[in-house]
């Protein structure tokens, strides 16, 4: 997601520096006009603009406020802005330690997955002082269609598990409903056609249906960074005294897919445990 993402602001005119943990995955930017810098530090020295999107919160600690962490390098007044789905907590430690530095800090998660970041249509979801937000306008609408400010420090990643939770449930209903309608003798195509558009619509039914047919379980989106997020929306949910037994079982579907050594496939993945716990081989029927 990042490439493409990245690649958008290159488009759009943006100076762009770069690093990946992996220099090969960045060859594409580099070719498209990027410098390649050495470490997150060195990027944050040669821009006034640094945008981050890794895996879990660890990375996003180590990448931002680590040794050769962008916030290292950053100087008075720029703008660090963090687009992974972490820890709402983490996104206000990174807010007060930039702020300390004269760094303004934004939380910027996004819905979207592969296909929004190709087609730069991806839900952007900020936290942060109104006026950085505002003042990287250019930027998000070269990477987004829906971008909302959603309030200070840490609101941003709030929103992303609303639509993360949001997400959850929802696959299972997709999943089961796909697999009832193959064990029921339907043509699931033609199913879609008239479901698809009704009240039980949904982006995931209209986008993942499809490729779950098609037994195409690359990933849009990780299953491991799926079960990363549904953790931290159940520890939030159990600081504020929330039961939300849907999200949970959702969760241990999904560590049950992990195990069963998926955890790099895509979330629509999950097909393949409930056809499992049925007795249907999905990916030979």
């Amino acid at each position: 997601m990042g490439s493409s993402m990245c690649g958008h602001l290159i488009k759009a005119g943006f100076s762009t520096t770069v690093y990946s943990r992996t220099q090969s995955k960045a060859q594409p930017l580099i070719d498209q006009g990027a410098t390649w810098a050495a470490s997150p530090k060195a990027v944050a020295e040669a821009s006034d603009a640094i945008f981050s999107i890794v895996g879990f919160p660890s990375d996003v600690r180590e990448v931002l406020l680590g040794e050769n962490g962008a916030l290292s390098g950053a100087t008075e007044g720029a703008i660090i802005v963090d687009m992974t789905t972490s820890e709402p907590s983490l996104a206000i430690e990174i807010a007060e330690t930039a702020k300390a530095k004269g760094v303004h800090s934004v939380d910027a998660p996004v819905s979207g997955g592969d296909v929004g970041a190709k087609n730069a249509a991806l839900s952007i979801m900020i936290g942060g002082e109104k006026e950085v937000v505002d003042s990287l306008q250019p930027c998000w609408d070269a990477m987004g269609k829906t971008i909302v400010h959603q309030g200070g420090p840490g609101s941003g990643q709030h929103t992303k598990m609303v639509n993360q939770i949001l997400i959850a449930s929802n696959m299972i209903g997709v999943c089961e409903a796909l697999l009832y309608g193959y064990k029921s003798g339907l043509d699931l195509p033609t199913v879609l056609q008239s479901v698809g558009s009704g009240a039980a619509g949904s982006w995931s039914l209209s986008n993942l249906g499809p490729r779950i047919m098609d037994n195409n379980f690359d990933p849009g989106f990780f299953v491991e960074h799926f079960i990363k997020d549904m953790g931290i929306a159940l520890a939030e949910s159990k600081r504020m005294g929330l039961a939300l037994p849907g999200l949970a079982l959702a969760h241990q579907m999904y560590v049950s897919l992990q195990s069963q050594g998926h955890g790099r496939d895509g979330t629509h993945a999950l097909e393949l445990t409930l056809a499992k716990m049925s007795g249907v081989d999905w990916k030979n029927r």
